[in-house]
């Protein structure tokens, strides 16, 4: 059964179980394979500060953002940062198409039936999660416009400013 992109939206806005994220809460768990069949496990990235952006190839504001993402991923990935793109078209065929035209070197995991996004819950297409390298939610920023870019950034900058936490020798 294929779904339109507003009737995807029209799921995920109304499947809330009224338990949205909120700034200091762990993120929900990814654990899907990227574009290049590794598991994104959030855990593995404590230390780090990573954006999740949930991103769809009918998403005007979406083409808008890519170039920006991709760009502080070059920019700010020797340093920590990790930006993880999850795309909810149904059609793999979609999202390769609209990454032909807005290309990303970052990870990108493809969610077709919405279960990463269903844990989000993200409330518009862009939307992108800021983690401290606490492994927290440290932002959450909702669409996108060209005027958002230095918002981005600063957060992105701010968050890397910030000590790494100390990690506890496992036994």
């Amino acid at each position: 059964m294929r779904h339109s992109p507003s009737v995807l939206v029209a799921a995920l806005l109304f499947a809330s179980t009224g338990a949205a994220l909120s700034v200091g809460d762990d993120p929900p768990p990814i654990d899907m394979p990227d574009q290049h069949g590794e598991k994104v496990d959030l855990e593995e990235l404590r230390g780090k500060v990573v954006l999740v952006d949930f991103w769809a190839s009918w998403c005007g504001p979406c083409k808008q953002e890519m170039p920006v993402l991709e760009a502080l991923h070059k920019k700010y990935a020797d340093q920590g940062f990790v930006v993880v793109g999850v795309n909810i078209d149904t059609s793999a065929k979609k999202m390769r198409s609209f990454l032909k035209s807005a290309p990303a070197s970052f990870r990108i995991v493809h969610d077709p039936k919405i279960t990463i996004a269903q844990r989000y819950e993200p409330p518009t297409m862009p939307s992108s999660y800021f983690i401290g390298r606490d492994g927290k939610l440290r932002y959450v920023h909702q669409g996108f416009r060209k005027k958002d870019a230095e918002g981005i950034e600063a957060k992105v900058k701010l968050l890397l400013a910030e000590e790494p936490p100390e990690i506890e020798a496992q036994d």
